[in-house]
């Protein structure tokens, strides 16, 4: 590789540089055994975050009219408890949320069976803390769902 185009490889960035000296990465979710699109392939970023916006923009509602007391301070202090409880609930029985649902999303473990009770509750408590939902891998995959061994697929 020419000196120049080394230097000038970190506009494109470190995968595009890679690319140009010939690695493959194949596309999101290959490693995985999953489909490159359609059902049951990876959801993209866009999908994951609007459906989250979705769900907290639920919680944050149904925190201020029903716990809040029409108290915004109130209704924050009950609004990660309460989404906490109600993806727990929904991902452990349906495996999807109303924002997931939305986006046409579903959590599932690597295997294509549902998540168990403990993956999701794990996995939520890190999402709650933000910083391992962050944190992705070259799949798109956050350490919140490679921690319990999840993936959030098309449905």
């Amino acid at each position: 590789m020419d000196t120049r185009e080394a230097l000038g490889s970190w506009i494109d960035g470190p995968r595009a540089a890679a690319e140009k000296m010939g690695a493959d990465f194949g596309y999101r979710g290959e490693r995985l055994g999953l489909p490159r699109e359609g059902t049951g392939s990876i959801a993209g970023p866009g999908r994951r975050v609007g459906a989250l916006f979705v769900d907290g923009w639920l919680v944050a509602l149904v925190a201020y009219g029903l716990l809040g007391k029409g108290s915004p301070a109130s209704a924050n202090l009950w609004t990660t408890p309460l989404f906490f409880a109600v993806t727990v609930l929904l991902l452990a029985t349906t495996g999807t949320t109303v924002g997931k649902r939305l986006f046409g999303l579903r959590v599932v473990r690597l295997d294509g069976r549902r998540a168990t009770i403990p993956q999701v509750l794990l996995r939520t408590l890190l999402l709650c803390l933000v910083v391992p939902a962050l944190v992705w891998d070259r799949d798109t995959r956050g350490l919140h769902d490679k921690a319990v061994g999840a993936v959030e697929v098309r449905i």
